[in-house]
């Protein structure tokens, strides 16, 4: 709860009240506990504290118990036995600005972003990539943008690797090697995040993160809730999502430096999935990301069940801290255990190690940052109620929400404009029909040759037979000539040639 007068965050209650320091509220919070320990009420009270004082929020809804925030809380003997312990007297049940968004559009304004937005690295994590078609992917976006090629959405995506498949000899020399194998493999992981039903999270309009920076006519920031109950079903969908907002915020934003208090408030649930399986290139990228984003003013809460869920390098940027129970049943959960007990000022009140097992519901270990960012000494506490409803909104409250938001028009209707796809589809249809002309025009070709091969033949058959004739005729006549003069002997002559003939004989 926000005290305006103390401009302080009271954020639970032990000895005494603990409260967090807004503008130590940019070096990033910690919740964390196992499951049924209060974690999500303790979300819920300190967005409902941003909210108050003025800071936008964004929350990603997995359960779906969030969207109750738009209606104010009920009490039940819960929450009137946290009221009479912790003394509040001023604690009245209220309602918050709340926006809905939702990936698939159901429940919420459709959240989408473009493939060049998204980036090589985090689509290579999404895709499941190696670090070889990782390569590959880079090269592609890198043509892209030397040919002016916007890439948007999927059939964007696909199309462009498979322009550089095709023409993968020709650009190896300036890009690299580009290997059939990694081209096939991205394009077979393409189908798949299709099939997941990815392709609904890429294309216009896109996501404008400036939007989150709201207020109601109070003064009181708005809460976008990003409902994830269907998401969370694909978790390197969700995980890479919020990566890229966290991206998109770092880019966004200018350099602010130490503000009062921050100008986003950034919830981050399931926050192991964030690292999980992730390569080594990412998470430097995550680190650095929320090392550098504090100087933007944007306060990043990272909700999981146990803080070894998160990598040493972002833990050490985390400056508040409320840990709720956790369960040691193996050896591995105790040595969890030991670490997360470490990681606080001791108390010489209590052992911390002990104090974590025996954490009732509602009951966290709080340690914050002081005014000059000293953490403080670890403390014992109970988590203040809620003042929005524990209960999930029905879902007419939610799509009445959505259609008096002013972002209706803006996220309703698609768009697909001129892109890669149509580009490279242009081309690919001009060197068909090019193909074609030339196809035509070689038949064409082929078959005149053909025909003049014909005639030639023709001619040559004709001259051929007219030479055989004229041979013909010459030795015809010869012989023609010998038979007219032997008929032309007469009588007389036979006579003789026939006496001379006999008279030769009988000499012999």
């Amino acid at each position: 709860m926000y005290l305006q007068d103390q401009h302080k965050i009271w954020l639970a209650t032990g000895e005494t009240p603990i409260y967090l320091e807004p503008s130590m509220a940019n070096r990033h919070g910690l919740i964390a506990g196992a499951t049924g320990t209060g974690k999500t009420v303790t979300l819920k009270v300190a967005a409902e504290s941003f909210s108050d004082m003025g800071v936008p929020v964004f929350l990603a809804d997995i359960k779906g118990d969030l969207s109750g925030m738009c209606q104010p809380g009920k009490e039940n003997k819960h929450i009137r036995r946290s009221i009479d312990t912790m003394g509040l007297t001023d604690f009245d049940y209220t309602a918050y600005p709340v926006r809905f968004f939702d990936v698939y559009g159901r429940q919420g304004h459709p959240v989408r972003t473009t493939i060049s937005e998204m980036g090589p690295e985090l689509l290579s994590r999404l895709l499941g990539l190696n670090e070889t078609q990782s390569g590959v992917l880079r090269i592609v976006f890198r043509i892209a943008d030397d040919k002016g090629l916007l890439l948007i959405d999927l059939k964007d995506l696909r199309s462009m690797v498979q322009y550089v498949g095709d023409n993968a000899k020709e650009y190896k020399l300036t890009y690299g090697n580009i290997s059939s194998q990694s081209v096939g493999a991205i394009q077979r992981a393409l189908l798949s995040l299709e099939d997941e039903g990815g392709d609904i999270f890429f294309g216009e309009p896109a996501l404008d993160i400036a939007d989150w920076m709201d207020w109601d006519e109070d003064g009181r920031g708005v809460m976008n809730i990003l409902e994830c109950q269907e998401l969370f079903q694909h978790p390197l969908l969700y995980a890479t999502f919020l990566l890229w907002m966290l991206s998109e915020l770092y880019e966004m934003l200018p350099e602010a430096g130490d503000l009062d208090k921050p100008k986003l408030a950034f919830f981050c649930d399931e926050a192991h999935l964030l690292f999980k399986d992730a390569p080594k290139a990412l998470v430097e990228k995550v680190e650095q990301v929320v090392r550098l984003i504090r100087s933007k003013g944007v306060s990043v809460w990272f909700i999981t069940q146990n803080p070894s869920d998160l990598p040493d390098s972002v833990l050490g940027q985390i400056g508040n801290r409320v840990q709720h129970a956790l369960r040691a049943y193996t050896p591995n959960d105790q040595k969890a255990l030991r670490s997360a007990a470490k990681s606080f000022r001791a108390n010489p009140a209590f052992d911390t190690e002990e104090a974590l097992q025996a954490l009732g519901v509602g009951e966290a270990l709080v340690s914050v940052l002081d005014e000059k960012g000293v953490p403080s000494i670890v403390e014992r506490a109970n988590i203040l109620p809620p003042r929005s409803s524990m209960s999930a909104a029905e879902e007419s409250k939610i799509q009445a929400a959505v259609n008096s938001s002013p972002l209706r028009d803006k996220y309703t209707q698609t768009e697909d404009r001129r892109s890669a796809y149509e580009v490279l589809e242009e081309a690919r249809q001009q060197e068909t029909a090019r193909e074609e002309e030339e196809a035509r025009q070689a038949a064409w070709e082929k078959e005149q040759a053909a025909k003049q091969a014909a005639w030639e033949k023709e001619q040559a058959a004709r001259q051929r037979t007219a030479r055989q004739s004229a041979s013909r005729r010459p030795a015809a006549t010869s012989r023609a000539r010998t038979t007219t003069s032997r008929r032309r002997q007469d009588p007389l002559e036979k006579a003789i040639n026939s006496a001379a003939n006999t008279v030769g004989r009988e000499l012999g």
